[in-house]
């Protein structure tokens, strides 16, 4: 059940409240307009008085509900209007009027505005005009005339919220810290729906003001990148001339004066403002010491492989900045990715947005080479053309966000640890879609038998205890082919066998083979070492000994938590 509370001022507030109340709606989606409760329970009802004209018994309702203001005359106060609607969730039950009634008192005892028993509380009323919510309008003079106690109303309504969601059955949203980003109103949605929008202005500009910060270098790019997908922005300049801020505009998104509707950073999401921008894209910036050479999706599968022992292993700063650079890869997936994805993507990356932020301020220094591989990808997404890199990415994003979800939930990050699981549903859609095919492709191109035997025979002596499992899984030719691809490059296939067992436990993956084609698959691609090294390295590593993990490869992550089976 969400509440949102919206105050009104100047003289006529009361009226245009009740009269967008009664009235059609702005897309006539107000059906039967009615009073469920009021501060008496015998308020004039404008919806259901056949006998009299609705438009005097609204404005009989105006005056009754204006009368304690009036009486100050020009003591009152600058804003006199409360309005909180309260919806229901789609999958909730559709509430009688009686029930409605009940939650609209609760409500506005529990901002102050009329406790119970208080017969000289503000007056109020309760209007549904739609079987999932209800609008709470209340004017701020308390009928003795003094001011209502409504501090924190909004921390006071959710909570109450919260306790109506347990009594009454209805889904349960999680308590938030004041980091998610605002929702955009009922009226944003209509305007939406009538400019013929998919989502509604504040949603786009989010998404799109994200995506550029993911993918931009630096300020200036930012701004070209913005220009480049159709956002108007606005800077704000001090007097010495330097930009403080930044607003955002869609063309065709304008007032009743044809200017265009602009939003700030700040509004969009917190992490938005101009001066957040600037620190996230300080970790892109160019140094003199730059990401190395190489495949840029297999940089950036291995240090999103980091990730989870950042979170397990890094304090609290270190591990929200991982989340931050994990969100801005998710960001920038959807564009580099095949059609058939991208909706499943978008959609991750959308939901686990709020996974991004927490009352944790992120440490960005360790995410450079994350940022900067996203980009090389996003600039250049074809270099794996057969989907092998994205799906590389996908699986082990798949872990970092259910690492996520755990971090999030030992902190009591409640919105943020479900945020994490929904974008890990997308997620797994998503991976199954790319790597059946990439692995279908590599089974077609399985060795001889004579060689996967050789191949079960190092299986067997590294990891006896899931030899079996990886032998009797599908992806066991695709698994045969790289290490018959890597020995063909010159690699060791038992040392790069090792070496892939080494990087993190088997007990946790649902497809253990196909997680060992993944790390084979980049180890591969690495230079094979000389005869010496090898000579070196057995005489150093017994056979049932995990080979040290080569430079730039994931260190030894911990056990995942639960809810995370490739």
């Amino acid at each position: 059940m969400i509440p949102k509370i919206i105050l009104g001022k100047g003289p006529h507030a009361t009226r245009r409240t009740i009269g967008y109340l009664f009235g059609k709606g702005r897309a006539n989606e107000h059906v039967d307009p009615h009073l469920v409760a009021s501060w008496n329970d015998f308020a004039p009802d404008p919806g259901r008085n056949p006998h009299r004209d609705p438009k005097e018994v609204e404005a009989q309702l105006v005056a009754q509900l204006d009368q304690p203001v009036k009486m100050l005359g020009h003591k009152a106060p600058q804003y006199t209007v409360w309005h909180c609607p309260v919806r229901a969730a789609p999958e909730d039950p559709i509430l009688t009027d009686a029930q409605w009634a009940d939650i609209a008192r609760r409500i506005v005892a529990a901002a102050g505005i009329a406790p119970e028993g208080d017969t000289e509380a503000c007056r109020w009323v309760a209007v549904r005009h739609a079987d999932d919510h209800i609008h709470i309008a209340a004017t701020l003079v308390r009928q003795d005339g003094r001011r209502p106690q409504r501090d924190y109303d909004q921390r006071a309504v959710q909570r109450e919220a919260r306790q109506i969601e347990v009594d009454y059955g209805l889904r349960r949203l999680k308590p938030g810290d004041g980091t998610a980003a605002k929702r955009p109103t009922s009226k944003e949605h209509f305007k939406a729906k009538r400019l013929g929008q998919e989502a509604a202005t504040r949603d786009v500009l989010r998404q799109r003001v994200r995506r550029a910060v993911a993918a931009a270098a630096d300020e200036t790019e930012f701004f070209a990148l913005l220009e480049a997908t159709g956002v108007t922005v606005r800077l704000k300049r001090g007097p010495s001339g330097d930009t403080l801020g930044c607003n955002f505009a869609l063309p065709g998104d304008t007032n009743d004066k044809g200017e265009p509707v602009f939003y700030s950073g700040s509004t969009l999401a917190p992490d938005l403002s101009l001066p957040q921008i600037r620190q996230r894209l300080a970790t892109t910036s160019p140094e003199p010491v730059t990401a190395r050479p190489g495949n840029p999706w297999h940089q950036a599968t291995a240090a999103t492989e980091r990730i989870p022992h950042h979170l397990t292993h890094g304090d609290d700063p270190t591990g929200q900045g991982q989340l931050v650079a994990l969100g801005a890869a998710l960001d920038l997936l959807p564009v580099t990715a095949p059609a058939a994805l991208k909706a499943e993507l978008e959609q991750a990356a959308a939901v686990f947005e709020r996974a991004t932020r927490s009352r944790i301020a992120a440490d960005l220094d360790s995410t450079r080479v994350l940022r900067r591989s996203v980009q090389a990808i996003w600039k250049d997404p074809t270099r794996h053309g057969d989907g092998a890199g994205l799906a590389m990415l996908l699986d082990v994003a798949l872990t970092a966000v259910a690492y996520a979800m755990h971090w999030h939930r030992i902190r009591q990050h409640a919105q943020q640890e479900a945020a994490a699981e929904q974008a890990l549903v997308h997620l797994q859609v998503a991976y199954a879609q790319v790597a059946e095919p990439v692995l279908v492709g590599l089974a077609s191109r399985a060795p001889s038998p004579q060689t996967k035997r050789r191949f079960a025979h190092h299986l067997h002596e590294a990891v006896p205890e899931h030899a079996e499992r990886v032998l009797a899984d599908s992806a066991w030719d695709a698994l045969a082919t790289v290490l018959a691809e890597a020995e063909a490059a010159g690699h060791n296939p038992a040392t790069v066998l090792d070496q892939a067992l080494s990087q993190r436990t088997l007990d946790d993956a649902h497809s253990p083979a196909r997680a060992l084609t993944w790390r084979i698959r980049r180890l591969a691609e690495r230079h094979a070492p000389g005869p010496q090294a090898e000579a070196a390295r057995a005489r150093s590593v017994t056979p049932r000994q995990a080979a040290p993990v080569q430079p730039g490869a994931a260190p030894p992550a911990p056990q995942p938590p639960p809810g995370r089976r490739r």
